[in-house]
């Protein structure tokens, strides 16, 4: 029996000492100075490829001499008349109003639909379950450039070009599939037993959802809210083609009043890009920690 026993107790992994190997190497390098300087040099590089475009914008808005401007890092002169001439065109403060209206509806009507449809899919069984779900990472997965004819003559049937809530409805359809995707792995990842105790104690349905299901999904929701917002701000396309009137272009594409036939206003194209990034980061850093949490819990189950 010992003979038998004994080299099966002594037999060593084959496995665990290689990950081990593998595991002290990579520390090794990475401890190393070598490692450090590479380490940090890549960081660099990605820093300064990052924050170079935008650091441009903000100089040349602020530079005397945009129109001028080369290469130069630094602006010859710093002056606030581009930002002056951006806000006395009129139309500029109706093209912030536009783009306002539409990522509002945007976001408080497409967060209310995507939450709902996300319950569905992760909480309801119904036929063709599986399909609806696979169909909505299809449609994620369709370039917006090669929907903008079938919508435009979709839109054109019902009458709607030229509304700023026709142009709502199609950011709205176009953030649902990745809110719905994500969402519904955030509902899934709730315990079915909180809904329950919820019917034991009364509640309703809708009570259930509005009392237990929104507070505890809200991070999950803030990140779609903020996707979707990001959507329907920076979206040029659709609102250069659905929208036929100058007083009803949103904001990205006020922006061309600025380019002349062979000519472009540098200064004012900057000054107004830096205004137009305002809303989005402020927007971004108010929920910058609903958005991380909402993203690392959506992500457990699916």
């Amino acid at each position: 029996m010992q003979g038998v026993g004994v080299p099966a107790a002594v037999a060593p992994p084959t496995t665990a000492p290689r990950r081990g190997r593998r595991a002290q190497t990579r520390s090794r390098q990475q401890s190393s100075p070598a490692g450090r300087i590479g380490l940090g040099i890549a960081v660099a590089a990605l820093l300064l490829f990052t924050l170079l475009p935008a650091y441009w914008m903000i100089s040349t808005a602020f530079d005397k001499n945009a129109a001028f401007r080369g290469a130069d890092l630094v602006p010859s002169g710093w002056t606030l008349d581009n930002f002056d001439k951006v806000f006395s065109d009129d139309t500029f403060g109706l093209y912030l109003r536009n783009s306002l209206l539409v990522a509002g509806v945007t976001v408080i009507a497409g967060a209310m639909v995507t939450l709902l449809a996300a319950v569905a899919v992760a909480r309801f069984q119904f036929k063709f379950r599986t399909a609806v779900i696979v169909m909505i990472l299809i449609v994620q997965m369709v370039p917006l450039e090669a929907l903008v004819i079938p919508l435009f003559i979709q839109v054109r049937q019902y009458g709607a070009l030229n509304s700023l809530l026709a142009l709502s409805v199609v950011y709205i359809a176009f953030s649902l599939p990745f809110g719905i995707w994500m969402l519904r792995g955030f509902v899934a990842a709730i315990p079915k037993e909180i809904e329950e105790a919820a019917y034991v104690d009364g509640a309703g349905w809708w009570r259930m959802f509005f009392s237990v299901l929104l507070p505890l999904v809200a991070p999950g929701l803030v990140a779609t809210s903020v996707f979707s917002f990001i959507t329907a701000w920076n979206e040029f396309i659709f609102a250069l083609t659905f929208m036929q009137d100058d007083e009803k272009y949103t904001v990205t594409v006020g922006l061309q009043k600025f380019f002349g036939q062979n000519t472009a206003e540098w200064g004012p194209i900057m000054a107004a890009s830096t205004v137009i990034s305002v809303p989005v980061i402020v927007f971004f850093t108010i929920a910058q920690r609903r958005i991380s949490s909402g993203l690392t819990a959506g992500g457990v189950k699916g």
